[in-house]
Protein backbone atom coordinates (compact mmCIF):
# COMPACT_ATOMS: atom_id res chain seq x y z
CA UNK A 1 0.00 0.00 0.00
CA UNK A 2 1.23 3.34 -0.77
CA UNK A 3 1.61 6.15 1.87
CA UNK A 4 -1.28 7.21 2.88
CA UNK A 5 -1.43 11.38 4.77
CA UNK A 6 -4.10 13.12 4.07
CA UNK A 7 -7.57 12.74 5.09
CA UNK A 8 -10.24 13.64 2.84
CA UNK A 9 -14.35 13.50 2.89
CA UNK A 10 -15.77 11.19 0.52
CA UNK A 11 -17.54 13.48 -1.23
CA UNK A 12 -14.21 14.38 -2.81
CA UNK A 13 -15.27 12.17 -5.40
CA UNK A 14 -17.91 14.06 -6.19
CA UNK A 15 -17.14 15.90 -9.71
CA UNK A 16 -14.16 13.30 -10.33
CA UNK A 17 -13.43 10.45 -13.04
CA UNK A 18 -12.79 7.01 -12.21
CA UNK A 19 -10.44 5.08 -14.23
CA UNK A 20 -9.53 2.04 -12.23
CA UNK A 21 -11.33 0.83 -8.93
CA UNK A 22 -9.54 -2.14 -7.26
CA UNK A 23 -10.91 -3.78 -3.81
CA UNK A 24 -14.23 -3.30 -4.29
CA UNK A 25 -15.63 -6.83 -3.72
CA UNK A 26 -16.93 -8.40 -0.66
CA UNK A 27 -14.11 -9.20 2.17
CA UNK A 28 -12.18 -6.64 0.76
CA UNK A 29 -9.80 -4.58 3.58
CA UNK A 30 -9.67 -1.55 1.05
CA UNK A 31 -10.76 -0.46 -1.90
CA UNK A 32 -8.75 2.18 -4.11
CA UNK A 33 -9.61 4.71 -6.18
CA UNK A 34 -7.41 6.16 -9.22
CA UNK A 35 -8.99 9.30 -11.45
CA UNK A 36 -7.97 10.79 -14.61
CA UNK A 37 -5.73 12.84 -13.14
CA UNK A 38 -3.84 10.13 -11.54
CA UNK A 39 -4.93 11.21 -7.75
CA UNK A 40 -5.59 8.17 -5.95
CA UNK A 41 -8.15 7.58 -2.82
CA UNK A 42 -8.10 4.47 -0.65
CA UNK A 43 -10.76 3.76 1.82
CA UNK A 44 -9.75 1.29 4.43
CA UNK A 45 -9.52 1.15 8.57
CA UNK A 46 -6.41 1.35 10.13
CA UNK A 47 -6.45 -1.82 12.29
CA UNK A 48 -5.91 -1.53 16.05
CA UNK A 49 -5.91 -4.26 18.67
CA UNK A 50 -9.36 -5.19 19.21
CA UNK A 51 -11.86 -4.73 16.54
CA UNK A 52 -12.48 -5.62 12.36
CA UNK A 53 -13.71 -3.65 9.37
CA UNK A 54 -14.53 -4.86 6.38
CA UNK A 55 -16.62 -4.26 2.89
CA UNK A 56 -19.55 -6.74 3.25
CA UNK A 57 -21.52 -6.04 0.34
CA UNK A 58 -21.53 -4.07 -2.95
CA UNK A 59 -24.54 -3.38 -4.62
CA UNK A 60 -24.27 -2.18 -8.20
CA UNK A 61 -22.41 -2.33 -11.64
CA UNK A 62 -18.81 -1.38 -10.69
CA UNK A 63 -18.21 -0.67 -14.11
CA UNK A 64 -21.13 2.04 -13.74
CA UNK A 65 -18.24 4.43 -11.98
CA UNK A 66 -15.83 4.13 -14.25
CA UNK A 67 -15.08 6.96 -17.07
CA UNK A 68 -17.84 9.46 -16.70
CA UNK A 69 -18.07 11.98 -13.33
CA UNK A 70 -19.24 10.96 -10.06
CA UNK A 71 -22.61 13.24 -9.35
CA UNK A 72 -23.01 11.69 -5.90
CA UNK A 73 -20.54 10.54 -3.25
CA UNK A 74 -22.60 10.12 0.32
CA UNK A 75 -21.79 8.72 3.57
CA UNK A 76 -24.69 7.07 5.86
CA UNK A 77 -24.09 5.10 9.26
CA UNK A 78 -26.48 3.14 11.05
CA UNK A 79 -25.47 1.18 14.38
CA UNK A 80 -28.89 -0.55 14.52
CA UNK A 81 -30.42 -3.41 12.40
CA UNK A 82 -29.22 -6.65 12.69
CA UNK A 83 -26.46 -7.29 15.41
CA UNK A 84 -23.36 -9.21 14.42
CA UNK A 85 -22.87 -12.37 16.32
CA UNK A 86 -20.04 -12.09 19.41
CA UNK A 87 -19.90 -8.91 18.97
CA UNK A 88 -20.25 -6.13 21.58
CA UNK A 89 -20.78 -2.68 19.19
CA UNK A 90 -20.89 -2.46 15.89
CA UNK A 91 -21.34 0.05 13.42
CA UNK A 92 -22.46 -0.10 9.25
CA UNK A 93 -21.17 2.62 6.85
CA UNK A 94 -22.69 2.77 3.37
CA UNK A 95 -21.06 4.22 0.88
CA UNK A 96 -22.86 5.57 -2.16
CA UNK A 97 -21.38 6.05 -5.38
CA UNK A 98 -23.16 7.17 -8.44
CA UNK A 99 -23.02 8.87 -12.46
CA UNK A 100 -24.99 9.06 -14.75
CA UNK A 101 -24.57 5.31 -15.49
CA UNK A 102 -25.70 4.27 -12.13
CA UNK A 103 -25.40 3.55 -8.61
CA UNK A 104 -23.29 1.41 -6.59
CA UNK A 105 -23.14 1.23 -2.74
CA UNK A 106 -20.94 -0.33 -0.27
CA UNK A 107 -21.53 -1.43 3.05
CA UNK A 108 -19.27 -1.86 5.72
CA UNK A 109 -18.86 -3.61 8.87
CA UNK A 110 -17.31 -2.11 11.76
CA UNK A 111 -17.10 -5.06 14.78
CA UNK A 112 -15.48 -3.99 18.26
CA UNK A 113 -14.97 -4.37 22.39
CA UNK A 114 -16.64 -0.92 22.60
CA UNK A 115 -13.25 1.19 22.37
CA UNK A 116 -12.16 1.28 19.25
CA UNK A 117 -13.15 2.52 16.15
CA UNK A 118 -15.31 0.92 14.20
CA UNK A 119 -15.04 3.36 11.04
CA UNK A 120 -13.94 3.38 7.24
CA UNK A 121 -11.04 6.03 6.20
CA UNK A 122 -11.01 7.78 3.09
CA UNK A 123 -7.95 9.17 2.18
CA UNK A 124 -5.76 10.65 -0.83
CA UNK A 125 -2.53 8.59 -1.75
CA UNK A 126 0.56 10.57 -1.60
Amino acid sequence: MRHIDIHRPFDALVGQTLVAIDGMEKGSAYVTFTTVSGTEYIMYHQQDCCESVELVDVVGDVADLLHTPIVVAREDSNADGETPEYTESFTWTFYTLRTIKGTVTLRWLGQSDGYYSESVDFMEAK
